[in-house]
């Protein structure tokens, strides 16, 4: 209740700040930083998520799919199998896919590019004022540059970000089989000299209005046929397996965890999106083995 008091006085007399983060570090799998907010402004961060979400999200693209309601990973990979299926004309034909993602996505946004797209966007200039304190309370390289992973508001503020890119790519470039999962996009066409020729206006538009850039090691133009790398699933024509690195985690997760049934279901609900009747029975084999282990 103090919190709510505080908040709601310095909100009121528009004098909030919003505070230090708590700084911590995890690996999922690979090393990310995160930045925890105190409870008060994680108040003040759900509030404002409650109200301009649903503003922002009828303004997304239905084909993205990072943090929205109703979206998820799941849904982004049945999308790309039903595009590389159209695009494909049923698999007859050849299809290419265009894989990008953007370096250092977080802790590349620029405050001043997103505080100015928020101002374009939102009438009430007391709500843009706070999400400017939101967004300036944390930097990552150097001030003004950065966003923290910790915050729900974080979650909305990206993809109010990329919005520009997608609208870039769906009405600029015309790409009709396009989807995006936070800072990994995908397009798919049947011309391949099509897709390398779009590599330059993307990276021009990423670099001159939102100040990003694409991962060098992770731009990569293959066949559905060859298999592509994708949210953690390998797709073909007509199935998907999960990602060897994948796969080597969770049996790690299932080693550490001994066998205990909520992980082993939990990785089973994970593997039930994909072709794995294979891994499926190797899962259960491996809970066995360790509940008898330490019986």
């Amino acid at each position: 209740m103090g919190n709510i008091i505080s908040l709601h006085n310095d909100l009121a007399s528009k004098t909030y700040e919003h505070s230090p983060y708590e700084f911590f570090r995890i690996y999922d799998p690979k090393r990310r930083d995160i930045h925890k907010a105190e409870v008060r402004d994680r108040l003040l961060h759900h509030a404002l998520h409650r109200k301009l979400y649903p503003f922002f999200d009828r303004r997304f693209i239905s084909d993205s799919f990072s943090c929205r309601l109703g979206k998820g990973t799941h849904k982004a990979m049945d999308r790309f199998r039903s595009f590389a299926y159209k695009a494909s004309q049923n698999h007859t034909k050849t299809v290419w896919v265009l894989k990008c993602d953007i370096r250092k996505f977080f802790a590349s946004i620029d405050q001043e590019v997103l505080i100015g797209i928020l101002d374009e966007r939102i009438p009430d200039k007391n709500t843009v004022g706070l999400l400017s304190k939101v967004i300036k309370s944390f930097s990552s390289v150097k001030k003004g540059i950065g966003l923290p992973l910790g915050n729900l508001t974080s979650q909305l503020l990206v993809n109010v970000y990329m919005n520009e890119f997608d609208q870039f790519v769906k009405h600029k470039l015309k790409a009709k089989y396009y989807i995006r999962y936070a800072d990994d996009f995908i397009i798919i066409s049947r011309d391949k000299e099509w897709l390398i020729g779009l590599l330059p206006p993307i990276k021009e538009f990423l670099s001159s209005k939102l100040k990003l850039q694409l991962h060098p090691r992770k731009i990569s133009i293959k066949t559905i046929a060859s298999g592509v790398d994708y949210l953690g699933w390998v797709t073909f024509p007509d199935h998907r397996v999960l990602r060897t690195a994948t796969k080597k985690r969770m049996f790690r997760g299932i080693r550490q965890k001994q066998g205990k049934a909520e992980t082993v279901q939990s990785y089973l609900g994970l593997i039930s999106h994909g072709n794995a009747k294979k891994l499926e029975s190797l899962i259960k084999q491996r809970k066995d083995d360790m509940l008898q282990y330490t019986a």
